[in-house]
């Protein structure tokens, strides 16, 4: 049974209690020295306060992506899931992960494709739905990117993304061997 967020002060969404959550975050990064920023993202969402635990996938490479599909000459992205118990309210814990995207040389210019120190998506929040604008719950691509997918079977076989089923059977309808 899936729960929805209670609007809190100034519209955003809040935890309604304060028992732990696990949230899947996806990590990507194809500027720099990607493995050691995923590595350091991975500490730093550890470190977070009322983060119980994290438990993180092997991260996986994958093309860059564009409006127009796959971009093979832009940098490759490296990839990686996080499960994060924790207590922090959805919008704080989403505040957190741009934090930890700026600490890491992310900047936000308005370009929505465009390559990456660290990029940070809050993928799902336990089976919380929110179509909050700052905070859409689960996370509307999540379910078309391999690259979210496979490094988050590799964390969570069982996995299930809210509203559209489990991870594997995803999979494999978006490769086209379901």
């Amino acid at each position: 049974m899936s729960r929805r967020l209670a609007q809190g002060p100034e519209g955003s969404p809040e935890r309604r209690d304060a028992a732990s959550v696990v949230a899947v975050v996806a990590l990507g990064a194809n500027l720099g020295d990607r493995a050691a920023t995923i590595t350091a993202a991975i500490a730093d969402l550890a470190a977070l306060p009322l983060v119980e635990e994290v438990r993180a996938s092997a991260p996986v490479e994958s093309v860059a992506l564009t409006p127009e599909g796959p971009d093979a000459d832009a940098p490759r992205y490296l990839n990686a899931v996080a499960l994060v118990t924790t207590r922090l309210a959805p919008s704080v814990l989403l505040g957190y992960l741009h934090a930890i995207e700026e600490r890491h040389g992310r900047e936000r210019d308005g370009r929505r494709w465009a390559d990456r120190t660290l990029d940070l998506d809050l993928i799902t929040y336990g089976d919380l739905h929110s179509d909050d604008p700052r905070l859409t719950l689960p996370h509307p691509r999540a379910a078309e990117r391999d690259f979210v997918l496979v490094p988050w079977l590799a964390v969570d076989p069982a996995a299930e993304l809210p509203g559209r089923g489990r991870v594997d059977d995803l999979l494999a309808e978006l490769r086209g061997t379901a």
